[in-house]
């Protein structure tokens, strides 16, 4: 498994900001989010999405789009497709 790069971009008292580029195949192994998060894609965002319980999402995000996740989401996330995709991630604090 190779995991994506990151970049951290800002990080302060109220947020972190961090960039994500994915290869394809690239993964993020299992995690817990200890905080509120928000996503903004830079790409076209062909996610697959490993849930507890072994159940498994995919969904094609479009570039320029956000979404938001509670705190203590637990997922892996990978590039389910052929190209490379990146997001950004706000962390509330």
């Amino acid at each position: 498994m190779s995991t994506p790069a990151s970049s951290v971009l800002m990080d302060d008292d109220r947020v972190r900001v961090t960039r994500y580029d994915f290869a394809p195949g690239d993964e993020t192994g299992w995690h817990v989010h200890d905080m509120e998060y928000v996503i903004v894609t830079l790409t076209d965002c062909r996610l697959r999405l490993d849930l507890p319980g072994g159940q498994t999402t995919d969904s094609t995000i479009p570039a320029g789009s956000a979404y938001s996740r509670p705190r203590g989401t637990e997922h892996n996330v990978a590039n389910g497709g052929a190209a490379p995709m990146s997001f950004i991630e706000v962390e509330l604090k």
